[in-house]
């Protein structure tokens, strides 16, 4: 929608929404930018603490998705009237945790009365200019590497529907309060050729890889074996645990994708799944992907190459 309003023309604003990137950048010194993003959405687990934690994770991937370091934060909250304060309070003290492990300080926030509830957080960070890792500037070549796994968005459909089992809520929730910050400190302090990352969320891995492949007039080609799914993540899938968002990224976006025969129709929809503070997709050089995999996972940032840069073509994104 903000594509279809008149366009302001601010030449300190380095990233915008032109190319649908996972923060805005805005110069405000020759070496010093800002970080801004906004995140917020309705309860994924039962245990509001927790609830809590995952907001936070999910609004602060976004500045590490730009190479940022967030700094400060906004709370966003839409309660019900009747409700308990008590779970409000331990919601906000979930996110608090999380934003004390980023080093990120909350400084306020906003609340309005709401049927149902949501939650997250606006925040801001640093970053120098000239180092923004914007999801434009990936070359043929490159290799896609991927942290964490896929799976968040079916696993949380299952507990809704009571479906889920004791060893599949706690691979995601482990996954969805496990900040980006170790995999952005092993991105910017190692001597890596980053062209392009971003995180993947609520359009699942090929909706962000889409972003990529067009900002940067590329296609994609991922090894559908080496794609990483959290545990219990096909099983729900088989039992039709499907999100409506899952249903709303494959109608957008599998018009860009081809499949070789072989990949199973399991992981062809697991594709999709709108994740909650998911891992990181990196274009890389090809000679440091292995190095920048090893790092990672040295860092205890589990990361695996699942795929290749390769010039624009049709189709968009193809699996093998």
């Amino acid at each position: 929608m903000l594509g279809k309003l008149a366009r302001q023309h601010d030449p300190n604003v380095l990233v915008g929404f032109d190319h649908a990137d996972d923060a805005g950048v805005y110069q405000i010194a020759p070496d010093q930018a800002l970080v801004q993003t906004v995140d917020f959405f309705t309860p994924v687990v039962d245990d509001p603490y927790v609830f809590g934690q995952i907001a936070a994770t999910n609004a602060l991937s976004d500045v590490y998705a730009m190479g940022g370091r967030p700094i400060t934060s906004l709370a966003l909250v839409c309660f019900p009237e009747k409700a308990d304060l008590e779970i409000l309070e331990r919601i906000l003290a979930g996110g608090l945790s999380k934003m004390i492990e980023a080093g990120c300080t909350v400084i306020g926030g906003h609340s309005i009365r709401d049927e149902e509830t949501k939650f997250g957080y606006a925040v801001t960070g640093l970053i120098h200019p000239k180092k923004v890792l914007a999801n434009a500037g990936a070359k043929p070549g490159d290799a896609l590497v991927f942290t964490k796994a896929l799976g968040t968005g079916v696993i949380s459909t299952a507990i809704k529907k009571g479906k889920a089992e004791p060893a599949w809520i706690d691979a995601a929730i482990q996954s969805m309060t496990t900040l980006n910050k170790q995999a952005a400190e092993v991105i910017q302090q190692g001597k890596f050729r980053i062209r392009s990352m971003t995180d993947v969320t609520g359009f699942g891995l090929i909706g962000h890889a889409r972003e990529m492949a067009l900002a940067s007039d590329v296609s994609l080609s991922f090894q559908a074996n080496s794609i990483p799914a959290l545990p219990g993540a096909l099983e729900c899938i088989r039992a039709g645990h499907i999100p409506g968002g899952l249903n709303n990224n494959r109608d957008f976006a599998e018009c860009m994708v081809a499949y070789d025969e072989g990949v199973p129709q399991d992981l062809r929809t697991l594709l999709f799944d709108p994740q909650t503070a998911g891992g990181l997709l990196i274009s890389v050089a090809s000679e440091d992907a292995a190095r920048l995999t090893e790092s990672l996972n040295a860092a205890n940032v589990p990361a695996v190459q699942i795929g290749e840069v390769a010039p624009r073509t049709k189709p968009l994104i193809l699996i093998r």
